[in-house]
């Protein structure tokens, strides 16, 4: 199934010059949604401890992903959002900054974890999750994505660890 036709291109949101992907129209096609999970899971060497999925759309695959493979899910939310004691990490975006935050039991030390996110895109976001993973001293097995923009050279800031994605622009 040619994933990218379930992608919509949105110009100018959230703001001018930025031309937004919207996953939308591949959630509402129940075919497309479950032929996604199934091509994320066969991304994947062996199944990991943990998927550590970042708000709000990485969640929507993160959620179906450890599912299917019946590890745990752990959420890195956006500040104040959760209500125990909590690791954060700032990180630039392509049109501004953010932060991530994780509860501090969230990962077992020595957990094998995959990384999950909708979009990779300047790497801002993968990076910050690194680095929220790193404070559990856990082994990064992977880090997936479902788009990639290949012009913003994301990639570059995730050297040494396995990156894939499967659809790219």
């Amino acid at each position: 199934m040619e994933l990218k036709k379930y992608i919509r291109d949105i110009p100018d949101f959230p703001q001018k010059g930025i031309l937004f992907r919207d996953i939308t129209p591949l959630l509402q096609n129940p075919e497309a949604f479950k032929e996604t999970i199934n091509q994320l899971s066969q991304l994947l060497r062996k199944k990991p401890d943990y998927i550590v999925c970042a708000e709000s759309r990485g969640f929507i695959f993160g959620s179906a992903l450890a599912y299917k493979l019946g590890c745990g899910l752990v959420i890195a939310r956006k500040p104040g959002k959760l209500p125990y004691k909590t690791y954060r990490e700032s990180f630039s975006l392509e049109y501004g900054k953010d932060a991530f935050e994780i509860h501090k039991d969230a990962l077992p030390k020595n957990s094998n974890v995959v990384i999950l996110d909708d979009l990779l895109a300047t790497g801002g976001t993968a990076k910050a999750l690194i680095k929220l993973v790193k404070k559990f001293s856990c082994k990064i097995q992977h880090i997936l994505f479902v788009v990639e923009l290949l012009p913003l050279k994301g990639r570059a800031k995730l050297k040494g660890y396995d990156v894939q994605s499967l659809i790219k622009y």
